[in-house]
């Protein structure tokens, strides 16, 4: 089991983060502590997961397309048009070099935080789902119940958001919906048709 220094992390963080981002971040990082009680899931683990998932999240857009460039991060077409979805691949490099984090599921959790994929990890699925659930949050409309299943069950919660996030996605533009999203909805779906 890795050890955290999560005070010295914290600390760091809070430099590179504006405040609500900060104290989003700390909702986050509770949350995945949470779900990984619920779930049998290393708590450490999933906290420096919640902890990091938004490190590169404040780094302007352009800059962030550059450091990608830099650090030869792959880009697709959708993320040169929407660098905000950057922060996820960015902020996994973030936690490997500025925070010493090697282990790849915890990376990897903090990859996909954003778009989710299909078939994801127990920890992939607790930062994603304590992304959207954390206590600060207020605005999707389905939240008390989504809250309720995340500790009863990931796969449905899964589901439950992704069908949520869709649906607003679509409102707005569905040119807008990167197809690893798109592609996570169909792999949760499926698996939620087959057992009800």
């Amino acid at each position: 089991m890795a050890e955290y220094d999560f005070v010295k992390m914290q600390k760091k963080l809070s430099k590179y983060l504006d405040d609500d981002r900060y104290q989003h971040t700390m909702g986050v990082m509770y949350t995945c502590a949470c779900l990984a009680m619920a779930h049998g899931y290393d708590i450490q683990d999933a906290q420096a997961a919640g902890l990091l998932h938004d490190s590169a999240k404040c780094i302007p857009n352009k800059k962030k397309l550059k450091m990608c460039n830099e650090h030869k991060i792959p880009v697709s077409e959708f993320e040169k048009d929407h660098p905000f979805l950057l922060h996820a691949k960015l902020g996994a490099y973030i936690a490997r070099e500025k925070y010493g984090i090697k282990d790849e599921e915890i990376l990897s959790a903090i990859t996909y935080h954003t778009t989710g994929k299909r078939a994801m990890s127990l920890l992939e699925k607790i930062v994603y789902i304590a992304d959207y659930i954390e206590p600060l949050r207020y605005k999707a409309s389905n939240l008390p119940k989504i809250r309720r299943i995340a500790f009863q069950d990931l796969d449905e919660c899964m589901y439950e958001i992704l069908k949520d996030t869709l649906a607003y996605l679509e409102e707005d533009d569905a040119e807008e919906i990167d197809m690893t999203t798109k592609d996570a909805f169909l792999y949760y779906k499926d698996l939620h048709m087959k057992r009800s």
